[in-house]
């Protein structure tokens, strides 16, 4: 008896599909849908977006996205914090920035979430430091901790007073402690 075998997803396949709340990653020939951000996840996304933009928006140096499909080296992945040099942003001919991106972002953040499989958010890491991304950060609230993610796909390890790694060009100074101390409302 010969056995079906489902043709798998192709990347052209997936961006037909209409989006999901929240949004879904392909990556790996698999969709995967990203949680619904809680507390911690939604609070440090939305604070990291400010704090980047702050000191490099006006300045023209990068801008910070949150929740922006990028696609790029046969998948398509919405990190929770994309950075873009100023240079590499993709812009109209009219110079407003474009609705799709089609290339990776400079800075890749990813928030683990309760429920999120640290393996899988790590693969989408390492799939961005791949395809050029220079710089990924895996911010794991839980223990609060940071993987950083670097060309060659080095990855280290920042706790406590560690200074995290920033994406070069961007005059900013933070250390995991000060990531973690903006979940606290006191």
């Amino acid at each position: 008896m010969a056995i079906a075998i489902q043709p798998q997803l192709t990347l052209d396949d997936f961006l037909k599909l209409p989006e999901t709340e929240p949004a879904s990653d392909f990556i790996n020939g698999e969709i995967i849908q990203k949680p619904m951000p809680q507390g911690e996840h939604g609070l440090i996304q939305s604070i990291l977006c400010e704090v980047i933009n702050g000191v490099a928006r006006n300045k023209k140096i990068a801008v910070a996205i949150s929740e922006l499909r990028c696609t790029f080296g046969g998948a398509s992945i919405v990190p929770d914090v994309s950075v873009f040099r100023w240079d590499t942003i993709p812009k109209t001919p009219s110079g407003r920035i474009v609705n799709r991106f089609e290339i990776h972002p400079d800075w890749a953040i990813e928030i683990l979430s309760p429920d999120q499989r640290l393996k899988k958010v790590l693969s989408k890491l390492l799939h961005c430091s791949r395809n050029g991304t220079e710089l990924g950060w895996l911010i794991n609230p839980e223990d609060e901790s940071v993987l950083g993610i670097f060309p060659g796909q080095r990855v280290e390890l920042y706790e406590g007073a560690d200074k995290l790694p920033i994406l070069e060009g961007i005059e900013l100074e933070l250390t995991v402690e000060q990531v973690f101390g903006w979940l606290s409302l006191t």
